[in-house]
């Protein structure tokens, strides 16, 4: 019987035909149905035939075959081809048919999606959609694509706390095998979180509780954050929370339970529920430090773990003794260092004995370098910041610094930095993830003293400029007081070295006749650079060309013989009041003077600074920065010195020093504490030795809260006596005239001000401290007694010059509102002198865009 149906098959070219259809398994199917197998598949492949394709060319399609002309028919390989071409996902429906040597491979193409729109989306933006579908145009279409893109969608509408979302797709079939795509959104209601409690917590009550996870319960003031939404994942995040939170506490032994989420009985809310088991506080037990490294000294790294036999438990000091050790691991040379803390808990006795293992780590190199998410900052712009490269050994010391510098630039919100395995188990793969932000600034500030004095700033300035790391500003500034207009560029990496240069320019104008009596005009130019000296060492040059101006105020007054005030105006026939003009006053006695008249006994001091003239100026900085960040930094700190020369050319002679150190130290997350210490001398050279008004130094406002602009230091005052009693009656307030040296404390703690996280207000204490005095001989006009005309009074004018010490303390609260960062400064002043000018409120706000 065999040996018919094998000649039979020979006589009658029977076909062999193998399909698969929408996921269909391979089925060999045998015509007719007692054929053997093993004879149908004899012969070899003649030619390969493609029917049905309609974009996609028969050549690609038999490029995904596994045979060809000229091999043995195979069922193994006719099947795996089968699998293959319906893998690409071009294709409906896949058969390969037999006719004698012959193959014909029919197939049914995939339509193409022509478009994709979304209809009902409001609470999330379409480009955020985007993101999370793989179908695209001009890509192939299949409904199990589109499920999983509905699925994905969903999930995102979850995550936002819309947990009835519902997406329908809808399809409309077009000409030439393609099809549009739509989305049909139903977003519902947001899930809030309506209540959130605790169970088994007696240490801590509820609310400290939910301070410390980042769920929040729903409230109507926390329309700016998304944390009172519902969000499953979120409570994962939130019970690791907790638990860091314990385990600081000195809980060793706490865990959570259960962590529960019931649905608001006819509501769209949640209730969430975690279910607590304290346990009992712990405190350090015996603390060890092992080392088997030749370079590495046990005692010496004993000497780095922050706790001690007693202390209470904290989690958080086991991860920075670990980074202290590796850090001092990496400086002695060990770059490949592995720390193994072992740690055994006594329940009995409640305590923790900890040894650090240190031992020299397995050699792992950087396969590669990743940075992703700058959409706006060139990748040679963060690159060039990096101190780790493709190749180079692990290094945890150069990596995190190499996140603290991209961080440093000031381009992005956040730089986070992960390691992933490479692809082998020596190699890994290091991933820089930063988030940008507005690095244009438009800034606009206000203030308002106890003079009534208004000021108003604008400024326009790019940091990043295109995302080359280039800088480039615009400052205006139109006030009672300044009007000024400056330019500056600069170039952060000059020819590309390890070189900054900039250039600048400006023009602006000073009224400071209510405070101190002068003008100014000034304009000029300049050009600086900087480059690093050392890993943590900057020194930055400059070089300023610039014209200064210097005008008393102008102002006629009539003085008798003896150069004493007789009136500063004239009142004429009409009765109008105004300032008197040479030829007003008829008296021979008397003489109309300019108020910086060398004739006028009472002038004031800053009349000798009346002048004009060039200034050419060389300066210096040197800067160092040991912060352990470069943003908010809490701990270490960082020194200036700058020094500037003038006189080399020009018509001023003076040496300029100034210098500041800051230190930082943080108590808690929400306490931190900085103090900075600040001087400034300023000294002439040559043949003059003066220093005029508009180079010293001016205290008060913004850089010394509590007191008016250039409110403390040397002033022209004068004092009232009763001649009977000998008693001071009143004071008289001159002009302010600056100081050539001055010395200040500023001392910061930022505190919790209880208020919800969402509202973004930070506030913070501070207490100013300082004082500001000494001029030249020159600067000075010898003391003047008289009586005083009009009062009968005893009357002294002179100049106050010493550097006096002033302290003022207060409340600066911080806003970083939807319309850009703002800052009140509430201060009171604690010790001042009776000439000094006081302010008690001062605001100033910037916008970034």
């Amino acid at each position: 019987m065999k040996n018919k149906l094998l000649s039979l098959t020979a006589l009658c070219r029977v076909p062999f035909i193998a399909s698969l259809s929408l996921g269909a398994v391979l089925q060999p199917v045998l015509l007719p149905a007692a054929l053997a197998q093993e004879d149908l598949l004899e012969g070899t492949v003649r030619t390969i035939l493609v029917e049905g394709n309609q974009r996609i060319e028969a050549r690609t399609i038999q490029s995904y075959l596994l045979f060809e002309p000229g091999d043995s028919f195979n069922a193994e390989r006719i099947d795996l081809s089968l699998k293959t071409l319906f893998a690409t996902g071009l294709f409906a429906d896949v058969a390969i048919d037999r006719w004698g040597n012959d193959v014909v491979v029919r197939v049914v193409e995939n339509p193409i999606v022509n478009r994709i729109s979304f209809e009902g989306n409001k609470a999330l933006k379409e480009d955020k959609l985007r993101e999370e579908i793989q179908i695209a145009p001009r890509s192939p279409f299949t409904a199990a694509r589109v499920s999983s893109d509905v699925n994905r969608m969903i999930e995102l509408y979850r995550r936002s706390g819309r947990f009835s979302a519902r997406i329908r797709p809808e399809y409309k079939t077009l000409s030439q095998n393609r099809v549009d795509v739509v989305f049909v959104i139903e977003e519902g209601p947001t899930s809030g979180v309506r209540g959130i409690n605790f169970i088994g917590n007696k240490e801590f009550s509820d609310a400290r509780l939910r301070s410390e996870i980042v769920t929040r319960q729903s409230r109507p003031w926390r329309f700016f954050s998304s944390n009172d939404n519902y969000d499953s994942s979120r409570m994962e995040y939130d019970r690791e929370k907790l638990r860091e939170f314990y385990l600081d506490k000195g809980y060793y032994d706490f865990r959570v339970a259960s962590a529960v989420a019931e649905m608001a009985p006819g509501k769209n809310d949640f209730f969430i529920t975690y279910t607590v088991d304290e346990g009992v506080p712990y405190t350090f037990g015996e603390i060890k430090v092992e080392t088997s490294l030749a370079k590495l000294d046990a005692g010496s790294l004993q000497r780095l773990v922050p706790m001690a036999d007693t202390d209470p438990f904290r989690g958080k000091m086991i991860e920075q003794t670990i980074d202290s050790l590796t850090y001092a691991a990496g400086v002695a040379g060990y770059a490949f260092v592995d720390i193994r803390p072992i740690v055994k808990a006594d329940p009995q006795t409640r305590r923790v004995d900890i040894t650090f293992v240190v031992d020299e780590g397995p050699r792992v190199y950087i396969e590669r370098v990743n940075i992703v998410g700058n959409t706006q900052t060139l990748d040679r712009i963060i690159r060039r910041e990096l101190r780790i490269a493709d190749g180079d050994a692990f290094n945890r010391v150069l990596i995190d610094r190499s996140r603290n510098r991209a961080r440093a630039l000031g381009f992005f919100k956040n730089v986070t930095v992960e390691e992933t395995p490479g692809s082998a188990p020596d190699k890994t793969e290091v991933t820089y993830t930063v988030e940008e932000q507005s690095t244009g600034e438009l800034s606009f500030s206000a203030g308002f003293s106890s003079t009534d004095s208004f000021l108003f700033d604008v400024g326009l300035s790019q940091a990043n400029l295109l995302g080359t790391g280039r800088s480039a500003g615009l400052d205006l500034s139109l006030s009672q007081r300044q009007q000024i207009a400056s330019f500056r560029f600069t170039e952060p990496r000059f020819m590309d070295r390890t070189l900054s240069a900039g250039l600048m320019g400006w023009l602006s104008s000073y009224d400071y006749t209510d405070v101190s009596s002068y003008e100014s005009t000034s304009y000029g130019a300049g050009l600086n650079m900087a480059f690093p000296v050392a890993d943590r060492t900057q020194l930055g040059l400059r070089y300023r060309l610039q014209y200064d101006s210097v005008n008393i105020t102008d102002q006629n007054i009539v003085i008798d013989t003896e150069g004493n005030l007789v009136s500063t105006t004239v009142r004429d026939a009409d009765g109008t009041v105004r300032s008197p003009v040479p030829g007003d006053i008829t008296d021979p006695s008397q003489l109309v003077v300019d108020v910086c008249d060398i004739r006028y006994r009472f002038r004031s001091s800053s009349c000798t600074s009346e002048t004009e003239g060039i200034s050419s100026i060389l300066g210096y900085s040197l800067t160092w920065d040991g912060t352990n960040d470069p943003i908010e930094p809490t701990r270490g700190m960082n020194m200036q010195l700058s020094q500037d020369v003038a006189g080399l050319g020009g018509d001023v002679q003076t040496l300029r020093t100034e210098a500041n150190a800051t230190g930082y130290y943080g108590l808690t997350p929400a306490l931190r504490a900085s103090l900075r210490l600040s001087a400034g001398h300023i000294q002439p050279w040559g043949d003059d030795m003066t220093v005029r008004i508009n180079n010293r130094f001016f205290r008060g406002g913004s850089n010394f809260r509590g007191f008016d602009v250039a409110g403390i230091g040397p002033r022209q005052v004068v004092r009232y006596y009763d001649p009977d009693t000998g008693e001071q009656v009143s004071m008289e307030r001159g002009s302010a005239l600056g100081g050539n040296f001055y010395y200040q404390g500023t001392f910061e703690l930022t505190v919790p001000n209880f208020l919800p996280e969402e509202y973004g207000i930070k506030s913070a204490f501070f207490v100013d401290a300082g004082g500001l005095g000494s001029l030249y001989d020159q600067d000075i006009v010898a003391p003047i007694a008289y009586t005083d005309s009009t009062t009968g009074y005893d009357a002294i004018q002179y100049t106050e010059t010493d550097a006096a010490f002033r302290a003022a303390t207060g409340l600066s609260v911080m806003w970083d509102s939807p319309f850009g960062p703002l800052r009140f400064d509430f201060s009171q002043v604690l010790r001042a002198e009776d000439y000094d000018k006081k302010e008690t409120f001062r605001f100033s706000t910037t916008t970034r865009f």
